[in-house]
């Protein structure tokens, strides 16, 4: 089943969004950063990915931040509940 987007969400949550397929993306390119990712989001999330910022705000980090995955297909269902 495809999800429907809402598109009554808002900038906010739209940039939310966005930023977390760029985070997603560069998990799936970089395995060192895809691991980065799994054991510490925050760190990752703070590094960025090959010069790339990624603009998650602290509330964004904190809930991110209760993640626990082990592995990227698990930290991405995590990743949408929060």
């Amino acid at each position: 089943m495809l999800k429907q987007f809402n598109t009554t969400s808002s900038p906010k949550q739209q940039l939310a969004s966005s930023e977390y397929s760029r985070l997603l993306s560069a998990a799936v390119i970089n395995r060192q950063f895809r691991q980065m990712l799994i054991n510490d989001p925050i760190e990752a999330i703070s590094h960025g990915y090959s010069g790339e910022h990624f603009d998650i705000d602290g509330d964004e980090k904190k809930r991110i931040s209760t993640i626990q995955a082990t592995s990227l297909a698990d930290f991405a269902s995590q990743l949408s509940q929060v």
